[in-house]
């Protein structure tokens, strides 16, 4: 996955519902672009360099995973759904919206296309003054001030106003506050991992992962399977157990609900699959004494892919010992969850086909599987 980068983006309009057009540009920001951090108050602002109605500016801190050029040809994209008319002078002149790239994290970019920063920041208190109110004390990269000191030091001396009307964050459609734990669960390589990290951190959740990497069972189970799979599910059993209490039990005051990456009744559906029957009604038995009390989650989410995408993310993500798994054993945990799942009358539970999606390299999937998990909680 692509690291995620900071940019800053100023917002502007001066024709027509001045608002609408900058709240539109921010909700297709959001669906495109990424995650919308921090948004500065709406001021509104004379014309700089022309004669004409009064400007309404905004600035919004973004998250990305889009290099300068995507990302300002998607905004160019933006500008053009929102209906931005051609311009028709080489001046200054009224228009729809108004986006351009301030910063790119603390990046000195220089080409034909794209110059960031962008170079007449500290010549438009327009730009300055919304930019105060998302990071004050950033440091410029070219001339090494802080915005705070660009905005003391600009001999723009046009008057500044702040509306009384809020631009609303688009990530707050999306809400969590039904549930104090949500856990997100699915086959091997269906993307369980990468779902729960990027809710956690976009959401504010205390993020709980499983440990698998550390049990040294693993490994010899997929060499040699009828040998090693009772051991391996006892040792599962054991760490998922101490790692699940532990987390459960630890409060954090400061986020807002618990995600994870598994659930433990997938000890269950392992141990149906890889042990004889007579040891998986032992192996049952000692299952049900051990987690009798342990927490279940208000929401259980099943991520399906079917058994060619799974293949193909096992051998994107490189595990060595993960390259032998068979189809066989990939479709039997595929029926083993399905089966488990549609028998439960406890668990508030939501399978989610993403055999045909990407949610790591297309945002607009990830939203998908968001509005999902909003939806009324049915198995499907």
């Amino acid at each position: 996955m692509k690291p995620l980068k900071l940019v800053y983006i100023a917002l502007g309009s001066n024709r027509g519902n001045k608002l609408h057009y900058i709240q539109s540009a921010v909700d297709a920001i959001f669906d495109s672009i990424g995650s919308v951090k921090k948004l500065s108050r709406v001021f509104k602002t004379p014309a700089l360099g022309f004669v004409s109605d009064d400007f309404y500016n905004a600035c919004i801190t973004v998250e990305t995973q889009l290099s300068p050029k995507k990302l300002l040809k998607i905004l160019q994209q933006i500008e053009k759904s929102i209906g931005r008319s051609k311009k028709t002078s080489n001046g200054y002149e009224s228009r729809e919206i108004d986006l351009d790239i301030i910063f790119y994290e603390s990046d000195i970019i220089q080409n034909k296309n794209l110059i960031i920063p962008h170079p007449e920041i500290q010549n438009r208190k327009f730009v300055l003054q919304p930019l105060l109110d998302i990071l004050k004390d950033f440091e410029h990269p070219v001339s090494k001030k802080s915005i705070e000191t660009l905005f003391e030091e600009c001999k723009d001396d046009s008057v500044i106003e702040p509306i009384s009307l809020r631009l609303k964050n688009p990530r707050k459609s999306y809400t969590f506050n039904d549930y104090n734990y949500i856990a997100i669960e699915g086959n091997i390589g269906a993307g369980k991992t990468s779902l729960a990290n990027k809710i956690a951190y976009d959401f504010n959740a205390k993020l709980i992962l499983e440990r698998f990497a550390d049990n040294a069972f693993l490994p010899k189970f997929y060499k040699e399977p009828e040998r090693y799979a009772f051991t391996l599910e006892m040792s599962f059993l054991a760490d998922r157990y101490q790692q699940i209490s532990d987390d459960l039990s630890q409060l954090d005051l400061f986020r807002d609900f618990m995600v994870s990456d598994y659930d433990v009744n997938k000890s269950l559906i392992f141990s149906k699959v890889t042990l004889p029957e007579d040891e998986f009604r032992l192996y049952r038995k000692l299952f049900y004494q051990v987690y009798r009390d342990i927490a279940k989650p208000d929401l259980y989410v099943y991520l399906y892919q079917n058994t060619e995408r799974l293949k193909a993310n096992i051998k994107k993500r490189g595990r060595k010992y993960e390259s032998d798994i068979k189809d066989e054993y990939l479709e039997q945990l595929n029926s083993g969850y399905l089966e488990f799942l549609k028998s439960q009358t406890e668990l508030n539970v939501k399978i989610i086909d993403i055999s045909d999606r990407d949610f790591i390299k297309n945002r607009k999937d990830y939203l998908w599987i968001l509005d999902q998990i909003n939806d009324e909680v049915q198995i499907s």
